[in-house]
């Protein structure tokens, strides 16, 4: 089987669902469930952890799902730092998407945050996984740093653009060893094929789904779109000419 490995833990998916701005929780668990996917994000700061009313972690199956506490709403290292650790304490998990911004407007990361508390949680005992920019430079830092995977922007988080950085992923791909999942920029079914065509290992999302129209069919689409991008990456694409190639030989037709 063609297992998406990360820190020696294999799963069947390679789609990775975040569980924010969906119209209710329910809606979110049939997009999940609709989904395939076996890894989830959930972001710490705005889940209900001492389950005193009706939470988002009540309508997610832990045997089910493999939670991924993340770290957005942080703008500095020590913030991110703190926010894992909580999410580690109330029982989430010793996995983290660490995710530290540093701009508001485009939330693009602060890399050298994201350095800085990768390298403190790995010390800590935490399986980190760092939303990043899509420097191979800041790749191999974070690497360096103890990150078990490497989770580059392939455009704007929420912005639906697709991706916009193809020649940087596939450079990423050809130049680190550890997982490669696209986070962020995915719009539709064939923004996340081309992801994975580009040689990700994954791709994370959650905007893509729960702002489409359909959110329970759209996550239907990306599951198949993730499953044909890498089918289609192992398959090997045909090269590229400038002219056309006949599709049928005409060597050895005997003409009457």
């Amino acid at each position: 089987m063609d297992s998406l490995v990360i820190a020696g833990k294999a799963f069947r998916s390679r789609l990775i669902v975040g569980t924010g701005k969906y119209k209710s929780f329910q809606e979110t668990a049939r997009a999940l469930e609709a989904s395939g996917a076996e890894m989830v994000t959930v972001a710490v700061r705005r889940v209900n952890l001492d389950r005193s009313k009706e939470s988002l972690l009540d309508f997610i199956d832990p045997k089910k799902y493999f939670l991924l506490p993340n770290t957005a709403g942080c703008y500095t290292a020590e913030d991110a730092v703190r926010t894992a650790r909580l999410g580690r304490e109330v029982g989430l998990s010793d996995w983290v998407k660490v995710e530290v911004i540093g701009d508001e407007k485009t939330l693009y990361p602060d890399v050298q945050a994201t350095i800085e508390a990768t390298r403190t949680l790995v010390k800590e005992g935490f399986t980190v996984l760092p939303y990043t920019s899509d420097d191979i430079v800041v790749a191999k830092r974070l690497i360096d740093a103890g990150a078990s995977a490497i989770m580059p922007l392939g455009a704007p988080i929420g912005s639906g653009m697709g991706i916009q950085n193809a020649a940087n992923i596939r450079i990423l791909r050809e130049m680190i060893e550890v997982p490669l999942i696209v986070d962020a920029g995915v719009g539709t079914a064939s923004d996340a094929a081309i992801a994975m065509e580009l040689g990700a290992d994954a791709v994370l999302m959650n905007t893509g789904i729960a702002h489409a129209q359909d959110p329970v069919l759209m996550a239907e689409a990306m599951r198949d779109a993730v499953r044909a991008g890498r089918a289609a990456y192992l398959a090997g694409r045909m090269p590229k000419k400038l002219y056309a190639t006949a599709s049928s030989p005409v060597e050895g037709v005997v003409s009457s």
